[in-house]
């Protein structure tokens, strides 16, 4: 008798547990478990250096963003006007925060604007190779065979081709502004992430849940673009974050070397150019657009390598 009792008080208790986590749930009581996304983030945020990384990369973003309100408000000055008779200012000298150039220009409001054709050129650049690259490389992986073969066999001759000489040849012919630039290096930049999204692609086609999506009639279209693409986003936004600071020091690189953007437009690689020849007068001139490169770069480096760890699906909280 005291067995039945017992076992009806467990079934009733069972049947009341449904309702009351439900309830509990409501009042948030029971917490839900995180997600792949909400894992990483609390993965990067125990990061201290990348998460400082972020916030400097945040803060250089938001200062190339608001380049015209630093004209407007703090300078005073544009970015291609000057004063022959204020050559060569010191930093925080005549209302000059950051000093002036050899034509007078204030070196505040240049560095805000060419930081934003700098960081416009490797954000377009690293989009346009993302497109192209994931892309080609989703097909290739996709489908195998002939169209795998064709398509890696175009990638090999293009990482063969020299890509730094043929870019300043490419600029010195057409003398490239700043959204024709990012063209040119997205479409000699595309091959690494190809090869990237090709790889994970093989991986991911004979899964399950492709082979399910398949079965329920969806096109090789919708397999790609909705089931193995997403699956590869973490990989992508990695690749985009350690590719960025890449395409930065490229274009600065062919500013300097005179091939990139072209003055009057200012970049922080063509501000290092103008102050070459003028670096025993003014060493600020030097020093600023090349710490401003410098603090960037190695912001974004780090971001990228906390996320590279936080989106590692091996690791555990």
């Amino acid at each position: 008798m005291t067995q039945q009792t017992d076992l009806a008080t467990n079934r009733s208790m069972l049947a009341e547990r449904p309702a009351r986590d439900d309830a509990a749930l409501k009042r948030g009581q029971l917490r839900a478990t995180p997600g792949f996304y909400r894992r990483a983030w609390r993965r990067f945020r125990r990061d201290r250096v990348s998460l400082a990384a972020l916030v400097v990369t945040i803060l250089v973003v938001a200062f190339v963003l608001g380049a015209d309100l630093i004209a407007r408000y703090v300078t005073g000055h544009d970015y291609y006007t000057g004063n022959l008779f204020d050559q060569f200012k010191p930093p925080l000298t005549d209302g000059y925060i950051l000093g002036t150039d050899v034509n007078g220009r204030d070196v505040l409001t240049r560095l805000a604007y060419g930081g934003r054709v700098s960081l416009l050129v490797a954000a377009l650049a690293g989009t346009t190779a993302l497109l192209i690259g994931g892309t080609i490389g989703a097909i290739s992986g996709y489908f195998g065979g002939a169209t795998d073969a064709v398509l890696m066999r175009i990638v090999d001759v293009l990482l063969c081709v020299p890509f730094l000489s043929i870019l300043i040849l490419v600029a010195a012919l057409f003398r490239p502004g700043p959204v024709a630039l990012a063209i040119i290096l997205a479409l000699f930049g595309w091959t690494g992430v190809a090869r990237l999204v090709r790889g994970e692609v093989l991986s991911l086609r004979a899964r399950d849940f492709v082979d399910a999506s398949r079965v329920l009639g969806s096109t090789d279209a919708r397999i790609i673009w909705k089931h193995i693409m997403p699956n590869i986003v973490p990989i992508l936004v990695v690749w985009m974050s350690l590719t960025i600071p890449g395409l930065i020091l490229t274009e600065a690189a062919l500013s300097f070397l005179g091939f990139g953007v072209t003055i009057p437009t200012p970049s922080w690689g063509n501000m290092l150019q103008g102050a070459r020849d003028y670096y025993t007068r003014s060493v600020a001139n030097v020093l600023i657009p090349g710490l401003m490169i410098y603090i960037t770069v190695l912001a974004i480096n780090l971001v990228g390598k906390g996320l590279r760890d936080a989106l590692d699906p091996r690791l555990n909280d």
